[in-house]
């Protein structure tokens, strides 16, 4: 069963999205803020949050901040009003899944919920593998990341978009590929989410030089490795 923390403060929004959920099986608790949605965390765990963003006491890109440190690799999107530009960027950059505007269709939160949680390929079928990329051994059981000297530890979409770049080395991959293969959508928030975990990979990976994930200006990218 899928189980799904909404972390809104909206009394209405909140009771109506867990009673609609609920209704399609999911089982679902509700908070009202980030203090409480880390509470949460402590008695129990989820598959999926979905936060807002304006929220009192502890709002969702400061949640969301904490999540990345405390539970990397859990999922969560955020749900907001606010539809500025920087602020999606900044929820994506913070590793959310997902970004969704109010007023939304509880049943676009679903579809939603189950894309994000639908993995292609499944971490539970490559976790016992062990990748070398480069001077990197990458552990997606583990997401974790390292070299010699260093350690990092990508969410699982990013570990998912690396396994699929490695798989594909030295190959053209179309951008519309990439995104249907993990986010089975081609949206304008899936393709920023793409460029976000592009942008962090190159990052992770800067270490070393043999490694680069060329952009082809129109296209999708190309992944080059020794």
């Amino acid at each position: 069963m899928i189980k799904v923390l909404i972390v809104e403060d909206d009394l209405d929004l909140g009771d109506l999205l867990k009673q609609y959920l609920e209704l399609n099986k999911f089982k679902v608790q509700r908070v009202f803020n980030g203090i409480e949605a880390r509470e949460a965390l402590k008695e129990s765990t989820f598959s999926i949050l979905v936060l807002d963003v304006m929220m009192p006491e502890e709002d969702g890109f400061t949640l969301a901040q904490k999540l990345q440190l405390q539970y990397p690799g859990l999922p969560f999107l955020f749900v907001t009003a606010r539809k500025m530009k920087e602020d999606i960027l900044t929820g994506l950059k913070l590793g959310a899944d997902d970004y969704i505007l109010k007023p939304f269709d509880a049943d676009e939160l679903i579809l939603r919920i189950k894309n994000i949680l639908k993995r292609k390929p499944p971490i539970s079928e490559i976790k016992a593998e062990v990748y070398t990329i480069g001077k990197y051994t990458f552990e997606p059981k583990n997401l974790l990341l390292k070299t010699s000297d260093s350690e990092k530890t990508p969410t699982e979409k990013e570990a998912q978009l690396l396994i699929f770049l490695y798989q594909n080395k030295k190959q053209v991959i179309r951008r519309e590929d990439i995104l249907n293969h993990l986010w089975e959508e081609t949206d304008f928030f899936s393709g920023r989410s793409l460029d976000v975990f592009i942008s962090r990979l190159r990052k992770y990976l800067s270490a070393d030089r043999s490694i680069q994930i060329e952009s082809l200006r129109g296209i999708g990218f190309r992944f080059l490795t020794d």
